[in-house]
């Protein structure tokens, strides 16, 4: 059995927890019926309020911190957070549940005054919350809080909320229930002062809780928000606030910093880390940015999806992308922000993690999927790729692979357009097709001597056709157009042109189980597929699994090495860890040092080539 009030009570109820707000829904409701109308002078209702508004401020921290276009110059610690340190801090609420509780429990009282008596404000009680905040609570936060960095206070309790070694704004909810009590009485000691001077105020409670929050996940960001240029016009202001360098020096020292907003007490203790200052001029700087080895240049998928980008919301961004009805409503907002995007945006970084001392990030043209097939924007978005390689060439990034459609044939030839029009390009574009073309090939059995392909005229099932053929295993291409079928077919070795079939409709294939699948398939199309089909994939987005009598794989992937550092996010619906195979090829790209483009058709010589490097420095399939 762990120490007292190490650990949460409610840990094993997962996501049941919620619960526990059951009582005061329940007498808000109550209260809603009764009245005929929204119980303003209900202290549950308040409760629920300032629950709603301590989330709100928690997450829009949270957005704003993970917003690389707007912060990435001004982090702190430059590291990623990764998935175990999400995966700890996934119940950072639990704080706030104790915190919502404990209210229940105080306005149960009948010391405590009615809702009905508090006036909307009274400057009075601003002052003496501050009194008893400089006077109490920083002194006796800061006593707490360099008592539970002691012997085994700092093992039992406080080594938790150190073990994340990037802080964020939901870290600072982050911890057990001792160090949580010490911050529920640092927090409600200044309102219980005003309230027992009879000088509180509804606007007091909102105001001092809200502040309290907000000068919390400030401090947890990460990211420097205060100039420097301030502390410089005004000395005395640096001990009257802290800032997240100086917070983030105190997580990763562990011996300095200990206030709890005011560096003046931790002065008045000697405890003042040296560097707080100089460090946070330097951050404020952009000293600790730096160029990118790697670029994946994405694009949004649809509305929905956007919504799974890791400056959202944490606990889907690190999931598998799947759709949540609980996004639903917020579906008005992600529409009204892709209108703001075709009009006014630009590329932008959405994340990143690091490899071998290397910095990969990934950045995001601002364009949906469907807006790839409406002919009037095809020149705007060849634009927004062409910038984005132009800034990569000037930052000094050595590769940038395309994603998806960027890369669209019918778009820009896989690339070529680009390479073609800035030949003295030094960054290295390419398509990580290859790589997705190996992956598709070493995913079919060795047994198997037939298969379906569709989408075979394409980039990706011209050099799987061509590979295939040349196993001695017959490719059924099914394609309308001779002309471009004998073209692929007379690039093949002359004794393999045999084993190259061109087929029109989808009942050749009514005996074949291994079905390429490059095109998208209905429903209806499936039909054709025998019972016990595997469908292998390349096309976006993936077909719908209709037949239950078959299987459907999933879009090519490669597994990132294990010593991959700082990546707390997921790639769309693949796996933690998962990347797509055309990622995963600019990744192999990277490492090997090449110095070529890799654009317009695959080199089917190179498939094999690009398959081993890759094993070699440790990718592996899903």
């Amino acid at each position: 059995m762990g120490a007292p009030l190490s650990s949460w009570p409610w840990a094993g109820l997962g996501a049941y927890k919620y619960l526990l707000y059951g009582p005061l829904v329940a007498k808000v409701a109550q209260a809603w019926r009764e009245q005929g109308g929204a119980p303003t002078d209900s202290w549950c209702l308040h409760l629920l309020l300032l629950l709603a508004l301590r989330s709100l401020t928690h997450q829009l921290w949270f957005s704003y911190a993970n917003m690389l276009f707007f912060t990435r110059r001004r982090r702190v610690v430059p590291d990623g957070v990764d998935f175990k340190q999400i995966d700890a801090e996934w119940d950072w609420d639990n704080m706030v549940i104790m915190q919502t509780l404990l209210g229940a429990m105080a306005i149960s009282s009948p010391l405590f005054p009615a809702m009905s008596e508090l006036p909307a404000w009274d400057p009075r009680g601003w002052a003496v919350a501050l009194l008893v905040h400089v006077a109490v609570s920083e002194p006796g936060f800061r006593w707490a809080h360099r008592a539970l960095h002691r012997g085994p206070l700092f093992s039992q309790y406080h080594s938790k909320h150190h073990s994340s070694p990037v802080t964020q704004p939901l870290t600072s909810a982050y911890g057990t229930p001792l160090e949580s009590l010490v911050l529920t009485l640092a927090m409600a000691a200044p309102l219980a002062g005003a309230f027992l001077a009879g000088a509180g105020s509804v606007g007091l409670l909102y105001g001092h809780i809200f502040a309290f929050d907000y000068l919390r996940c400030m401090g947890y960001s990460n990211v420097e928000v205060i100039s420097h240029r301030a502390f410089r016009a005004f000395p005395l202001l640096r001990y009257l606030i802290y800032t997240p360098t100086y917070l983030s020096l105190h997580h990763q020292e562990k011996d300095s910093n200990f206030c709890l907003f005011m560096p003046l007490f931790d002065l008045l203790g000697g405890t003042v880390h040296p560097r707080s200052w100089e460090l946070q001029k330097e951050v404020g700087q952009g000293k600790n940015d730096r160029v990118p080895d790697f670029v994946f240049l994405a694009h949004v998928v649809d509305v929905v999806s956007s919504m799974h980008v890791p400056f959202a919301f944490r606990a889907c961004s690190s999931q598998p992308w799947t759709t949540r009805l609980v996004l639903l409503p917020l579906w008005p907002v992600a529409f009204c922000i892709m209108v703001l995007q075709v009009l006014c945006s630009k590329t932008f970084t959405v994340s990143f993690y690091c490899l071998r001392g290397a910095l990969h990030q990934t950045w995001t043209i601002p364009r949906y999927s469907f807006q790839y097939f409406i002919p009037p924007m095809k020149d705007g978005i060849n634009r927004q790729i062409e910038l984005a390689i132009l800034r990569a060439d000037r930052m000094g990034v050595k590769v940038l692979s395309l994603a998806a459609l960027n890369k669209n044939e019918a778009l820009n030839g896989g690339g070529t357009l680009f390479v073609d029009r800035h030949p003295d390009l030094r960054v290295r574009v390419v398509h990580g097709n290859t790589l997705t073309a190996a992956v598709i090939l070493h995913e079919i059995p060795g047994s198997v001597k037939e298969v379906f392909l569709t989408g075979a005229t394409s980039k990706l099932g011209r050099a799987i056709a061509l590979y295939l053929c040349r196993k001695k295993i017959r490719v059924l291409m099914l394609t309308l157009s001779s002309e471009r079928f004998l073209k692929i077919q007379r690039e093949a070795p002359a004794e393999f042109q045999q084993y190259l079939v061109q087929v029109t409709k989808y009942h050749a294939a009514k005996t074949v189980k291994t079905w390429l699948v490059g095109k998208w398939l209905s429903p209806r199309e499936q039909r054709w597929a025998p019972a016990g089909t595997h469908f292998h994939q390349f096309v976006v987005p993936p077909v719908i699994e209709f037949r239950r009598d078959c299987t459907y794989g999933k879009l090519a992937a490669m597994r990132l090495p294990k010593d991959v550092q700082g990546l707390g996010s997921c790639e769309y619906t693949m796996e933690r860890g998962v990347v797509h195979a055309c990622h995963a090829g600019g990744v192999v790209h990277c490492l090997e040092g090449w110095e070529h483009h890799e654009v317009g058709a695959i080199d089917v010589d190179r498939i094999d080539v690009v398959w081993k490097a890759a094993l070699r420095h440790g990718l592996s399939p899903p």
